[in-house]
């Protein structure tokens, strides 16, 4: 048997690399969800924040979707 150790490392790398991607993406969506909520409360309007939250999880359900028809073809 034989392994390729760079072909494993690499996938290791892309992986790492694209979960901390994911992570980040889905917690400035959070945050943007909660600068929302600050302005509403302080009767501000922040419809940067939440189109930018919108788009961030967004992003996200793109990526796991992508992931999805990666591992289904």
């Amino acid at each position: 048997m034989h392994i390729d150790w760079a072909a494993l490392g690499s996938v290791f790398g892309v992986s790492l690399v694209v979960t901390v991607a994911l992570v980040g993406l889905f917690t400035l969506g959070i945050v943007g969800l909660s600068k929302r909520e600050a302005a509403s409360a302080r009767g501000d309007s922040a419809a940067f924040a939440t189109t930018g939250a919108y788009a961030c999880f967004a992003l996200c359900a793109a990526a796991v979707a992508y992931g999805i028809s990666l591992i289904m073809t």
